[in-house]
């Protein structure tokens, strides 16, 4: 069997599909591979270019692959698809992922380390906590509002809740009912000690990494925004500029131009989601005191301030959340804390 120099391997759960060519494009192997054998097959075979789609568990199979002396490669799911030949199956996703791997053209995705990966599993850990949580609580109150008790927003209306469940004096509720709702207390509680843990442990990390220091100095951005822009992206010289970022992210319009026209449309939503909704939010945060006496007297809250007084709020946040993405890029680049302009 001739020398494979490029394979493309789909990864799965228990069976793994390989896909090797040689120096003139000719297939040298095409076989599937159980989840034990992966490693061993890599290991027999001579240092070569392996293109994997950068999906589940991909960053794992890209270390262990790479320190075997092979070059790994993650490519995103949709830029492989267009090389699908006809019907999908694993032996064309491979063959796909092959041929993908060698266009000049391709952009590949960055292989995390697992301090990386270790510390985004505690971001999504924590938003799962506490969408769980955000759940009890609108099922708490929908229950309470069966018995005519409708309480404000916010913690202060949460706290209220669990203090008319667990007070036995208020006979409004139903002895029946609180011992169907009492459980859900106790679960929201869980859930927020648990949060709350998770989110020290984040802050910790923060603390300790330098580029999260100084992501943190930018208006809208705290140590939760700031450790995930550092966990997720472990190169920012990959990025030509800050507006690629900001593309990367999915903060900027979705175009459908022709014929020499521009047509933007709405954000194109690519990209990290958590990410996004992370700085729209910081965005948010700034635009509350834009214009207002509290507002520091900087070019960035000015320009957040003129651009508020004649475009729509959400427009307005996506436009700030864009320009928060690309300081953090030129921040993580230049190694710099953020400094800002004063106002003219």
């Amino acid at each position: 069997m001739d020398q494979a120099i490029t394979m493309g391997l789909d990864v799965a759960k228990h069976v793994f599909q390989v896909h090797g060519i040689d120096a003139s494009g000719s297939v040298v192997v095409r076989r599937k591979l159980r989840r034990s054998e992966v490693l061993a097959f890599f290991e027999r075979a001579e240092p070569c270019l392996v293109g994997i789609e950068a999906c589940a568990t991909a960053h794992h199979w890209a270390r262990a692959i790479g320190a075997l002396g092979h070059e790994v490669r993650l490519m995103p799911a949709n830029y492989v698809k267009p090389y699908v030949k006809r019907q999908k199956n694993d032996m064309t996703d491979a063959e796909a992922i092959c041929e993908a791997v060698t266009r000049p053209t391709m952009r590949f995705v960055p292989v995390k380390s697992v301090e990386q990966q270790s510390v985004l599993s505690l971001h999504r850990a924590r938003d799962l906590l506490i969408r769980q949580r955000t759940g009890l609580i609108n099922a708490l109150r929908a229950h309470m509002a069966e018995y005519g008790i409708a309480v404000p927003l916010g913690p202060s209306g949460r706290s209220l809740l669990s203090a008319l469940v667990e007070d036995e004096d208020f006979d409004l509720v139903p002895p029946l009912a609180r011992t169907a709702l009492l459980p859900l207390v106790d679960q929201i509680r869980a859930l927020e000690a648990a949060a709350g843990e998770l989110e020290e442990a984040i802050k910790t990390w923060h603390r300790a990494n330098p580029t999260s220091r100084r992501l943190a100095t930018i208006p809208g951005i705290g140590p939760i925004t700031a450790s995930a822009l550092a966990a997720s992206i472990a190169d920012p010289a990959l990025f030509r500029s800050g507006r690629h970022l900001s593309a990367w992210l999915g903060l900027t319009p979705r175009e459908n131009s022709s014929g020499g026209k521009q047509r933007l449309g709405r954000i194109s939503k690519q990209g990290d989601p958590y990410l996004r909704r992370l700085l729209v939010v910081g965005a948010t945060a700034v635009l509350r005191v834009a214009g207002s006496r509290r507002a520091p007297d900087t070019s960035l809250t000015a320009w957040a301030a003129r651009l508020k007084a004649h475009k729509p709020y959400k427009v307005v946040a996506l436009s700030l959340a864009n320009k928060l993405a690309r300081i953090a890029w030129a921040v993580m680049v230049h190694g710099e804390n953020f400094m800002a302009a004063p106002a003219r």
